[in-house]
């Protein structure tokens, strides 16, 4: 099998027992341990860090932006950045919670051509442009997403998830993180019970 990175990788034992309590967790729920959790467990104060700031943006949702538009941004981008773990991982998420085994695919290509809202495409051109030239992020910008009822904290955390993500993206091509093949399927069948 293909190495999961190209920098050290753990065993689970060795992990510091609050990030192997997550992995475990996360392992219970979804039936794998991602990658990423192990990727990142050789650095594991860096491996807290991503995931607290991971977290708080992720978990939440405000009433203009739920978890599947969350994910909408992070496949979008990364398929921009061309990173095959989060295009990969975050797609089986975005399959998960919109439950349409299409979008992750249409948002990684092109989203103009995809299954969405304007309202989303409002969001995913303005993630776009913060993920490619966010030196150009101007006023009309935030004109243009107030009037399709995003406030400024949920412009802020469109922001924000693409700046992280592209962190995210580069650390994943870096360490070429392989996507565990558990994502490919995910929202695409049905969950075998």
């Amino acid at each position: 099998m293909t190495a999961i990175s190209r920098f050290p990788v753990p065993d689970l034992n060795a992990v510091p027992e609050d990030l192997r309590a997550r992995m475990i967790e996360v392992q219970q729920k979804a039936g794998f341990i991602p990658n990423v959790f192990l990727t990142l467990a050789h650095r594991p104060d860096e491996c807290r860090a991503f995931f607290a700031y991971h977290d708080a943006l992720m978990l939440k949702e405000t009433p203009a932006l739920n978890k599947a538009e969350r994910e909408m941004i992070v496949v979008a981008t990364s398929g921009a950045n061309g990173c095959l773990y989060c295009v990969v991982a975050h797609g089986a998420i975005l399959r998960v919670y919109s439950k349409n085994p299409r979008i992750a695919d249409q948002l990684a290509i092109n989203h103009r051509k995809a299954e969405i809202t304007p309202k989303q495409r409002a969001m995913l051109d303005f993630a776009l442009k913060v993920c490619t030239h966010s030196n150009e992020v101007d006023e009309p910008d935030f004109v243009s997403l107030r009037a399709h009822g995003f406030t400024d904290d949920d412009i802020w955390d469109i922001g924000a998830i693409t700046a992280f993500f592209g962190m995210s993206n580069r650390l994943a091509n870096v360490a070429s993180m392989r996507p565990n093949d558990e994502f490919y399927l995910m929202g695409r069948v049905p969950r075998s019970k």
